[in-house]
């Protein structure tokens, strides 16, 4: 684990992962694991997620699964790779990837799990998921929608 992360991603008592080998094998161990990219947990404690466009008030943490799924055949690195990558645009400013646990309470209008009762478990380095897009780029066919 990297032992000096960014300021802006110190969270207390939380581990911090410096590669994608430590966010896929965290996955695996705390399966299930999901990725938020937000202010980190103690703004997150002390707000809601919203649906922009209905205005409607999620009842939950709107969160990205990084256990793979039972049906995913392919590494389990693939999985995590392309999950921080799909997401990768909310790492803006004072927003940062971080694993957390919980208990789904329901789905949001993308169908993403909505957490509630969270435990954060770590927070990623952006090297991470500059590593994660690398790898997507190699082992997916990225904008392909199957027509």
């Amino acid at each position: 684990m990297s032992s000096t992360p960014p300021r802006d991603q110190l969270v207390p008592g939380v581990p911090h992962l410096g590669s994608l080998a430590e966010v896929t094998e965290l996955a695996q161990l705390l399966a299930p694991v999901y990725v938020r990219f937000s202010a980190g947990p103690q703004v997150d404690r002390s707000t809601v997620s919203k649906d922009h466009e209905s205005g409607c008030v999620l009842p939950g943490l709107s969160v990205n699964p990084m256990t793979p799924e039972p049906w995913w055949t392919r590494p389990p690195e693939h999985w995590v790779a392309r999950q921080l990558r799909q997401y990768a645009h909310l790492m803006v400013a004072d927003r940062f990837p971080w694993l957390l646990t919980g208990e789904v309470s329901g789905r949001g209008p993308d169908c993403e799990p909505l957490l509630v009762g969270i435990t954060p478990v770590a927070t990623v380095d952006p090297a991470a998921v500059e590593e994660a897009g690398a790898l997507y780029q190699e082992a997916f066919t990225p904008g392909d929608d199957g027509t």
